[in-house]
């Protein structure tokens, strides 16, 4: 049998040599099987992770990037700054449905394929908005740069699914997450810097030599991982139905939106609460949000450090429960909010982001193992929904707390997703 495999790596299974390139050290799955292997020292695949790092980020890098220069955009192509600011909002938009599309396509064509072709199109796309000459036009490029970007945020979590068992790839996905959190926290940064010194264009060459440094490294180091499959177990609309009929799939993908509810719902509101409300300046804000983005990092170094050890769904529970105890914590806070202040305001979701980096790996690596052979498909309807209630919870955040004198809306707010989150987990989760 030990030939056997050996044979299998080094000639006829791709899928097998794909294991071997990236890392993985283990005898090859027949085709269809669930795949759970480890490297054979239990070290971590740094070169593949740094590459899916990258390709994760690169989508929500180029969200952010952009927002120092929407001002001086408008003025440049004599718009509304409520039109440019399309190129933000339909962003997003197209970073969610992309995902729909490329994670199925990754499950028919192969991860590779998809990846080449969205990063090729994220470059152009970035060249192409260096020359329009209105804003419609940029807003076009903006939404062709997010579907190219999509296609590394869906198809790199079905990669480490492909890779890993389910436990192990919660703990990969955990390393890859916090790509995805600092990213936004840097991207204005870097693009206020390019904006000032080199003009906007420059923050769109950035982003166009940022996808094609991906578009080569993938090329160049990443194998095909998808697995083998037969007629016999169907295509995409098996994949989907399968899905949509999983109780456990359905409670994943809930769990995720909501946990990450409570961030987005802090995105939403949190900018009025504590600039116009309290009287703080932006960059005390900008101080505090790093502190929130960092208590998501957090959650997700426990997460790597425990994930493989406790599993799954214990460790899911964990970080729910983590969430309800920052949630309970900030309520506690804000009974005496006059006293303590902007900490009152900010202690809930940075308690709640802890919680969220410990939940939302374990979610997306139990999602992607309902059915292995369609974890492009599982990957891109999680990020769509969780990215577009996101969205939602921004907006109603935003108009909750337009017409309040206080914090309480948005903290009444993150509490009840929370809460949500049990719910789900208790109906849906719970039992194996």
């Amino acid at each position: 049998m030990r030939q056997r495999n050996s044979h299998l790596a080094g000639g006829r299974n791709p899928f097998a040599r794909a294991r071997l390139i990236a890392g993985v050290d283990a005898p090859a799955p027949k085709p269809l099987v669930r795949i759970a292997t480890h490297h054979p020292d239990g070290r971590t695949p740094w070169r593949l992770l740094g590459l899916l790092m990258t390709m994760t980020a690169i989508g929500s890098m180029s969200l952010n990037i952009l927002v120092p220069a929407v001002p001086r955009l408008a003025d440049l192509f004599s718009a509304d700054v409520a039109i440019i600011q399309l190129t933000i909002s339909l962003y997003i938009v197209g970073l969610a449905l992309a995902q729909l599309m490329c994670g199925p396509l990754s499950d028919r064509f192969g991860r590779r394929p998809v990846i080449l072709a969205g990063f090729a199109l994220a470059t152009c796309a970035s060249l192409g908005a260096i020359v329009v000459t209105g804003a419609s036009g940029l807003i076009a490029m903006r939404v062709l740069q997010a579907i190219g970007g999509a296609t590394g945020v869906a198809i790199g979590r079905a990669i480490i699914r492909d890779l890993f068992g389910r436990e192990r790839s919660a703990q990969m996905l955990s390393l890859v997450a916090s790509a995805m959190a600092v990213a936004p926290m840097v991207a204005p940064l870097v693009g206020g810097l390019l904006d000032r010194w080199f003009g906007w264009q420059a923050i769109f060459l950035f982003a166009a030599c940022a996808s094609l440094l991906v578009f080569g490294w993938t090329a160049t180091t990443l194998p095909e991982t998808r697995p083998e499959r037969s007629e016999s177990q169907g295509g995409f609309l098996t994949d989907l139905r399968t899905l949509v009929c999983s109780g456990r799939y359905i409670g994943y993908v809930s769990v995720a939106a909501l946990g990450c509810g409570a961030f987005f719902v802090f995105v939403g509101g949190g900018t009025h609460v504590v600039i116009t409300m309290m009287h703080r300046s932006p960059t005390e804000y900008g101080v505090w949000f790093l502190a929130v983005s960092g208590g998501y990092i957090l959650g997700n170094v426990i997460t790597s450090r425990l994930s493989v050890r406790f599993g799954v769904d214990r460790m899911l529970w964990y970080g729910i429960v983590a969430e309800l105890v920052g949630a309970a914590i900030g309520v506690a806070l804000m009974l005496d909010v006059d006293s303590l202040g902007l900490l009152a305001v900010v202690a809930a979701p940075t308690l709640i982001s802890i919680g969220n980096g410990m939940l939302l790996p374990n979610a997306i690596a139990g999602a992607v193992s309902v059915r292995p052979l369609a974890a492009g498909a599982a990957s891109g309807l999680l990020g769509c929904t969780q990215m577009l209630f996101g969205a939602l919870m921004a907006q109603v955040a935003g108009h909750l707390v337009t017409g309040a004198s206080t914090a309480w809306p948005i903290i009444i707010q993150m509490s009840l997703t929370t809460v949500g989150c049990v719910l789900v987990y208790a109906l849906l989760l719970r039992r194996r």
